[in-house]
């Protein structure tokens, strides 16, 4: 049976860790739809400026 700080470190990493991740997640989020519009505006550019 782990005592009540093993408990408690165990439950901070785990914390911790998934702050790690959500932040991570958010900033895949950013950079996905950052290049999404990024795209989108070169075709856009691409197709108004066709000739």
């Amino acid at each position: 049976m782990p005592t009540d700080d093993s408990a408690n470190s165990l439950e901070q990493r785990r914390l911790a860790q998934e702050t790690k991740n959500e932040r991570q997640v958010w900033y895949f989020l950013a950079y996905f739809l950052f290049g999404i519009h990024f795209v989108a505006f070169v075709m856009i550019y691409a197709v108004r400026h066709a000739k």
